[in-house]
């Protein structure tokens, strides 16, 4: 299974934890999130896309479902990037509002998750797009990302 790493190393280092970045993907997110870690996700927007999201969640259960602390859907017919959570099995209130859409389908994106203290702040492309507030208190217990939807991946960090 795929092992998110802290260091940026080199693509033979990176192949040796990700062999094939299939997607749907989930992969193990190494001690948990905390202040100061940052994922990052790399891909290519699938030619005609519906969408694609990226979740960080406490664990991979099904059933009971994990909680997922943060859940980013592009969604490609509105041109939206919703964001929620979910807590012990209740979805909480859908964020929807962006500066712009950022995604363009058959191109490139980069995505950047930045763990902070009381929120996540999520770049595209190096530019900050929007801030989520924590709603599961444990950062720690959030170790698991999920990608799925109408995109290849092409690095994850």
């Amino acid at each position: 299974d795929g092992h998110l790493n802290n260091s940026l190393g080199s693509p033979v280092q990176a192949d040796v934890y990700f062999p094939r970045l299939i997607v749907p993907f989930c992969g193990h997110i190494k001690g948990g999130m905390r202040p100061g870690k940052k994922i990052l996700v790399m891909g290519i927007v699938d030619l005609n896309p519906e969408s694609f999201g990226i979740s960080l969640t406490c664990g991979e259960s099904e059933d009971p479902p994990a909680d997922v602390a943060i859940e980013l859907k592009a969604v490609f017919t509105d041109r939206q990037f919703v964001r929620n959570s979910c807590v012990a099995g209740e979805w909480g209130e859908e964020q929807s509002s962006i500066p712009y859409f950022p995604f363009i389908p058959d191109q490139p994106f980069r995505v950047e998750i930045l763990c902070e203290h009381p929120r996540f702040r999520i770049f595209v492309d190096g530019h900050q797009l929007f801030d989520f507030y924590h709603r599961i208190e444990t950062l720690s217990a959030i170790d698991t990302i999920k990608i799925n939807g109408d995109l290849q991946l092409t690095k994850l960090g």
